[in-house]
């Protein structure tokens, strides 16, 4: 490590940077485009979303899938299983995704195409540098073969640091002990969201979030439904510990690249994001919304 590199606060460098990763993958999810191809192959798009993006761990069985996805209801999941089957049936999504990307990248942020392009060989070798103990979604897309597009394996490159980071995150929420339907609701709070908006968005049940209310009101967190200074306080924590292991993205990534990599990506990510609002709405990708800390 060199002496530029001492002086950096690589959480903030985290921090900046995984909205523009996040960014760059997540715009894909409500694409209109990604939808209907989803729906050729006989799925909707929150399902076909969900057989896309799983479909290198999904032969790992829908209990190992559930948990890698962390908030999104095991039922949505246990449905793609029961359309699917076997990893095999997942496959043609993935394929369907990657298509959408291409194009809906030629037609929504088209320079971007060049840029992450160049910059594919230098995240992979981040990719392929960084640990895969306890990152089984990342873990699973290094054994998916990588695109002969360089585009799409640009895309790709992107893609796994973003499942890397999610991975590190429920890793953190495990630790402090909280359940994904409380985390949901810590989260939704956090992000200022009205009525169980995040839990509700991840399709899960009226029962499900009313219990984790239940168990957030038990642990001193939340009472009357509404999450509390210390429940909001314990989520900035979870927030921070998250970017504290992204840091390691950007360390060997460098000073230079790092900030680069901010400069070059960041405009296409507010065109990306312009895409969210028109095919989704205004909360979804909370990942990629400028909000302002809370002031404990």
């Amino acid at each position: 490590m060199n002496a530029a590199s001492l002086d950096v606060d690589w959480s903030v460098v985290a921090r900046r940077n995984s909205r523009s990763v996040q960014t760059l993958i997540g715009w894909i999810f409500w694409d209109p485009g990604a939808v209907s191809r989803y729906e050729q192959l006989g799925l909707t798009g929150p399902l076909g979303y969900i057989a896309a993006r799983g479909y290198p761990f999904s032969g790992a069985g829908r209990e190992a899938l559930s948990a890698a996805f962390g908030s999104i209801t095991p039922v949505a999941i246990n449905l793609v299983f029961d359309r699917l089957g076997d990893q095999r049936g997942f496959e043609p999504f993935w394929h369907a995704r990657n298509a959408a990307v291409h194009d809906g990248l030629a037609a929504h942020a088209p320079d971007v195409r060049r840029d992450l392009t160049e910059w594919g060989p230098h995240l992979w070798t981040v990719v392929q540098d960084l640990d895969r103990v306890a990152r089984p979604l990342f873990a699973s897309h290094l054994e998916i073969e990588r695109s002969l597009d360089p585009l799409i394996d640009a895309w790709h490159a992107v893609n796994c640091l973003r499942e890397w980071r999610g991975d590190s995150h429920w890793a953190v929420v495990a630790t402090h002990e909280l359940s994904a339907g409380e985390a949901s609701i810590l989260h939704n709070a956090w992000l200022r969201y009205d009525d169980d908006w995040i839990s509700l968005s991840r399709g899960n049940s009226k029962e499900s979030i009313d219990n984790a209310w239940d168990l957030l009101t038990q642990k001193g967190l939340a009472f009357d439904r509404h999450v509390n200074s210390d429940g909001l306080q314990l989520r900035q924590r979870i927030e921070d510990q998250t970017d504290l292991a992204a840091s390691q993205i950007w360390r060997r990534l460098g000073v230079e690249r790092s900030r680069e990599f901010a400069t070059v990506f960041e405009p296409a990510c507010e065109a990306l994001l312009a895409r969210v609002d028109e095919s989704a709405g205004i909360n979804y990708q909370p990942a990629s919304r400028v909000r302002a800390p809370w002031v404990f």
